[in-house]
């Protein structure tokens, strides 16, 4: 597996969250995923047939698989017109009426705090696109 990071026993998120606050002075959150599991992400949405918007299809990266839980009571909840679909370590939102306006989005975000960190789905795309570049 290419490591872009360099070999090293320290979690990249760690590592990562070190550099940011050293050199730039900024303390954020990092959440680190391998190509296969992008891969994973992008094959396994199943809102693909539904989300007739790719820039209002979001997707929330969870930190562990153990984020997940805070999610699940969600999926059974009546979202219309939108819908969450929970994969392994991501959930899969399709807020068709925009992020800011939907419900959904807001719950989730309420539910798992800090958790993940949520793209839409042309910038999962995009960010796919730039790891199979480097593959």
């Amino acid at each position: 597996m290419f490591d872009v990071l360099g070999a090293s026993r320290t979690d990249p998120a760690t590592r990562i969250e070190k550099a940011m606050a050293a050199r730039l002075g900024v303390s954020a959150r990092v959440i680190v995923i391998t190509a296969n599991e992008l891969d994973t992400i992008i094959a396994g949405n199943p809102l693909l047939k539904l989300a007739t918007d790719p820039a209002r299809l979001f997707v929330i990266v969870l930190g562990a698989p153990a984020d997940r839980k805070r999610l699940e009571p969600l999926v059974k909840q009546d979202w219309a017109p939108g819908k969450l679909a929970l994969g392994k370590r991501v959930a899969y939102l399709w807020c068709p009426e925009g992020q800011l306006e939907s419900r959904l989005a807001i719950a989730v975000g309420r539910a798992h705090g800090e958790a993940g960190t949520a793209r839409n789905w042309n910038t999962m795309l995009k960010l796919h696109a730039l790891v199979a570049k480097t593959a």
